[in-house]
């Protein structure tokens, strides 16, 4: 009898210890979300242009693999690397990171370039030209897995250095519910974004009420602006974000320009608000000042990529 009350007790310790790892992870999983939040701003705002165009009965499908697809980008790919690269090279994290702020910058700063002088891509019109919806459908999907991919990689990362648990498991569980958190936030808000417009013609077609019929015929004039503007946060975000991630990695590697020089101006404009504004006006600050720094950073990159490394690439893939 005293071997099984011995055994319930240790069932019951293991049942507590459990009970608290699960808080920690929780507790964990939002924080380092939080740390992420400008990734997810730009990759829900980034993830709806691919599925203009097509036919909404294909809509949600095209979604939902795109979201297999970032689901293992997340935990098949990124988290068995990311802990291997934490336990055995935590000098590669840096690096890392910062190559992928930078491919933010240079999309950024790519999508400003054509907004300013607009020119013809032949990328883009090679996609036109596709016949086929179901091979473009799949080019599309492709591509928006590729995309997932580096701002998946990003949200990891910085997650995972966000995570403040004791054990290996314990950061590895919470940065697989980070992962999973964020892909059905993300997700599950681009598929209400997509499906809006189809939402307002069904409540304007067929309600009795005339308030509704006003209401649906709204969501559908609606959504126009709203593409348009989640692609200005989203290539805003994408700078911002990208700046600040090249910033911050080279004030860690021991070159602390731009990040100084920001971080004065940051703190002169916080002092020179009242004590309530201060958190809002050192963001604000900031984000402009790496958006703008993340700007100049892409438009260097441009060349460098489109003339050098494109071609580069192209070049091994034909020899091998």
């Amino acid at each position: 009898m005293s071997g099984l009350l011995a055994l319930l007790d240790d069932v019951a310790a293991i049942a507590k210890v459990a009970a608290t790892s699960v808080d920690d992870i929780a507790a964990a999983a939002s924080k380092a979300g939080a740390k992420a939040a400008g990734i997810v701003i730009d990759d829900a705002a980034v993830t709806p242009k691919y599925v203009h165009g097509f036919a909404p009965a294909r809509e949600l499908p095209i979604i939902w693999k795109i979201t297999k697809g970032s689901i293992f980008n997340k935990l098949v790919i990124l988290l068995p690397g990311l802990m291997l690269l934490a336990q055995f090279a935590p000098w590669a994290m840096t690096p890392l990171l910062m190559l992928g702020g930078a491919y933010l910058c240079f999309e950024g700063a790519e999508k400003v370039f054509h907004a300013l002088a607009p020119h013809g891509d032949a990328h883009v019109e090679e996609d036109m030209d596709v016949k086929d919806p179901a091979h473009l459908e799949e080019e599309k999907v492709r591509g928006a897995i590729k995309t997932d991919f580096i701002l998946s990689a990003e949200i990891m990362t910085i997650s995972l250095a966000a995570i403040e648990v004791p054990s290996l498991w314990m950061q590895a569980v919470t940065l697989g519910v980070v992962g999973l958190m964020i892909t059905a936030v993300v997700y599950g808000g681009v598929a209400l974004i997509v499906k809006m417009d189809d939402v307002g013609l069904h409540l304007a077609s067929t309600s009795g009420l005339a308030v509704v019929r006003g209401l649906g015929r709204g969501l559908v004039q609606a959504m126009p602006k709203l593409m348009k503007g989640l692609s200005i946060v989203g290539t805003a975000a994408m700078l911002w974000v990208g700046g600040n991630i090249v910033t911050h990695g080279l004030h860690e590697l021991g070159q602390h320009w731009p990040y100084e020089p920001i971080h004065h101006l940051v703190e002169q404009a916080a002092h020179g608000v009242n004590e309530g504004m201060q958190g809002l006006v050192s963001w604000a600050v900031t984000a402009g000042l790496d958006g703008v720094f993340g700007l100049v950073f892409g438009l260097i990159l441009i060349p460098v990529v489109l003339r050098g490394i494109v071609p580069l690439v192209g070049l091994i893939k034909g020899k091998a």
